[in-house]
Order: C-alpha cells, then sequence, then structure tokens
C-alpha cells in the first residue's frame, strides 16, 4: 500500500497540485476558484483529439440508428437477423466507446485529485511539503469565488445551476423524440437530480468542475458537428439495399 500512495503522490496528486498553484499565480490573478477553471479548460485541451473521437463517433452513431431502424423494419419478425444486420452497421460506421470511456475516467481521476486537494488542505506547511522547487509559494491562498468559500460543502446555488445546466442539456439533446419511454424519462429528471445531491454534499469547487467540463463539451460539440458536417459520408447502402441486389 505505501508503494501504491507513493505512486498516487508522485504521480498524480503532486503534478496536479502543481500545476494548479502555478495557474493560480501566473493565470487566475490569485483566484483558486479562477484557477480551478483554467485547470479544467487546460484538461480539456488536451485531451482534445479524444473529445473529437467521441464526437465523431457520436454523429456517426446517430447515422447508424437510423439505418439500424430500416433494417430493423426490413427483418421484422427475425430478432436474429437484425441483430446481424446491427453488427455490420456497427463495424461499417467504426463505432468505437474507447475514446469517450478513457475520457470519462480521466475527467473522473482529475475529480478525485481536486476532492484531495481540497480535503488535505491548501494552505500553510501543506502548501511548501508540496510544491517543487521551481513553483514559487503563493503564501495564503484566495479561495474567495465572488463571495463564495469553493473549499466549502452544501451550497445549493453553485450545484443548482450545474445541475440545471445539464438538465437543460438532456432535454435540448433529447427535445425532437416523439415519444420518451419510462427509462429516458427517469434518467432525464433523476440524473440531475442526484447530480445535484452529491455535488451539494461535496465541496463547491466540484462543481465549478463539472459545470466548466460542461460548457467546454457542448462548445467543442457544436463546433465538431458544424465541421463534420462539411464532410459527410458517403451514403452506405442498407441491408435490405443489399439484399434486392
Amino acid at each position: 500500500m505505501p508503494f501504491l500512495a507513493n505512486l498516487w503522490f508522485t504521480f498524480l496528486y503532486q503534478p496536479l497540485f502543481n500545476a494548479l498553484i502555478w495557474i493560480y499565480s501566473n493565470v487566475a490573478n490569485n483566484n483558486l476558484g479562477w484557477a480551478v477553471i483554467w485547470l479544467t479548460i487546460f484538461l480539456r485541451i488536451a485531451l482534445l483529439p479524444l473529445t473529437l473521437l467521441s464526437e465523431r463517433n457520436n454523429i456517426r452513431r446517430k447515422k447508424a440508428v437510423v439505418e439500424a431502424h430500416k433494417a430493423n423494419a426490413a427483418y421484422a419478425g427475425d430478432s436474429i437477423a437484425q441483430k446481424e444486420a446491427a453488427r455490420k452497421i456497427m463495424r461499417r460506421y467504426k463505432i468505437s466507446p474507447w475514446a469517450k470511456v478513457l475520457m470519462l475516467l480521466i475527467q473522473l481521476l482529475i475529480l478525485i485529485l481536486l476532492y484531495q486537494v481540497f480535503i488535505s488542505g491548501i494552505n500553510g506547511d501543506r502548501v511548501a511539503k508540496v510544491l517543487y522547487p521551481s513553483i514559487d509559494n503563493p503564501g495564503v491562498i484566495n479561495t474567495n469565488f465572488y463571495t463564495f468559500e469553493i473549499g466549502q460543502r452544501h451550497n445549493a446555488l453553485w450545484a443548482g445551476i450545474a445541475a440545471g445546466y445539464l438538465f437543460i442539456s438532456i432535454f435540448i439533446e433529447t427535445r425532437r423524440r416523439p415519444v420518451w419511454d419510462r427509462s429516458e424519462l427517469y434518467y432525464a429528471m433523476l440524473f440531475p437530480l442526484f447530480t445535484f445531491a452529491a455535488l451539494w454534499y461535496l465541496p463547491m469547487v466540484k462543481s465549478l468542475f463539472i459545470l466548466t467540463t460542461m460548457l467546454f463539451s457542448d462548445t467543442i460539440g457544436l463546433l465538431s458537428f458544424a465541421v463534420f458536417s462539411l464532410f459527410k459520408a458517403k451514403p452506405v447502402q442498407t441491408e435490405t439495399k443489399k439484399i434486392a441486389h
């Protein structure tokens, strides 16, 4: 266990802590709230290749779903043929979830590290022990973000903002569906509520991180959709057309 703890500290916790303090002193004008926001943006920029792969897969997945519906209609009553057609469609569009999964895992890791940073403390001797020699000690760190203490828990306002934005995003993404099944309705209602409860319980800094992440993702999603739409793939023959030939 000490070996794993040393690996965690040396290769994950300490680099992120030093990056946060450097941003605090050099980019965020000595405001830790803005330092967390900028850290989140820089991390998302570093993950941009994975983000673009994920967005490309989302666009391909939507096209594949349309084609799969047509194949299901063509093979009505034959579940084996429907499954085989679905597998062929997925292979043809080369849809892989690994980029999105890896990106979510990295973001979860950052969430855990930020939680540890604020629980362990970011003032006094703790800062001096963790900082690299090349990073100047900023002294007393300003954790006030527009009158809100970012290390405090039970902040209903910022948890509500993040959960409300999530609900609006889900609504916009699914507004064109003519019919909602029960699981989709539960997801649209309960996931934002769960997010609110979790962020209310955790330090307010988590709300800043989640909100910044969602805003960045939606911005990249809109830009990606515009770019990929310019390079539309050639129409792919459906299974029905192949049979006809």
